[in-house]
């Protein structure tokens, strides 16, 4: 019977056991939902303005032409167009923004096809607009300024941080980003603004997903917009200001 007493105690010992991890492996994950991180943000950003003065874009407009990209991330550009589009439209109600799809639904109702696609392939080799292209394109649009977008890379990983008996809870998520945005004068045929952001966020989450283009993007199209020169107009208040990026609700 002594023995017997022992072999009990032993195997309440061993199922005590079993629930404290159970419990333990159950309670980790909403105790990491509870006390979620917010993205650390890492940028390198640098702009020149050459010819662009406070006010100029609110008194002339700006459309956006298609983007450039690197190799393999051709799918990428109408989403960065829109991003930049949807952030300027959001932080600068005075200026008049034609976007991406309404640059190019212009371009074909002139007949300027075959026109665009020659300027972009001369632009490819020598980093050069065509100048009659160019202010024909500012004339359909209404606008005297073109901005164009380059996605120069896009990358996105995952690291293991904290794993408990052979399961990963902790994953570090990382995205990094990086755009140059010019923007020309279609009537001069010049170019008076250029800037170029290197981007990275890092996020530690017990989630799935990874940091969305959308999210780094926009991020990157917040920062990049904040420098270039703009006169504020005091008679506009907008109706509601885009989220700093202490206020961004990240999904991860």
């Amino acid at each position: 019977m002594k023995g017997w007493g022992k072999q009990s105690v032993a195997n309440r010992g061993i199922v005590y056991a079993g629930i404290s991890r159970l419990v333990f492996i159950l309670v980790i994950p909403l105790w990491l939902a509870a006390c979620g991180t917010a993205p650390t943000v890492y940028t390198s950003l640098q702009h020149r303005s050459i010819d662009l003065n406070p006010g100029d874009l609110q008194h002339g407009g700006i459309a956006f032409i298609t983007p450039s990209s690197i190799t393999g991330r051709e799918e990428d550009r109408q989403s960065l167009a829109l991003s930049f589009v949807s952030i300027l439209l959001s932080e600068h109600k005075d200026i008049r923004v034609v976007t991406l799809p309404e640059t190019l639904s212009a371009v074909n109702r002139a007949n300027l096809s075959a026109a665009y696609k020659a300027m972009f392939d001369e632009y490819q080799n020598t980093g050069i607009f065509q100048r009659d292209t160019l202010r024909k394109i500012g004339e359909i649009t209404g606008v005297r300024y073109v901005a164009q977008l380059k996605l120069a890379g896009f990358e996105q990983t995952t690291a293991g941080r904290l794993g408990v008996l052979g399961l990963r809870l902790i994953e570090t998520k990382r995205a990094n980003l990086r755009v140059f945005l010019q923007i020309w004068d279609s009537q001069e045929g010049t170019i008076v603004w250029e800037g170029l952001e290197e981007l990275n966020l890092a996020t530690d989450t017990f989630s799935d997903n990874t940091i969305s283009f959308n999210d780094i993007a926009r991020q990157s199209a917040r920062e990049l917009l904040e420098h270039i020169p703009y006169q504020k107009n005091p008679a506009l208040v907008p109706v509601d200001e885009a989220k700093t990026s202490s206020d961004i609700d990240w999904e991860f």
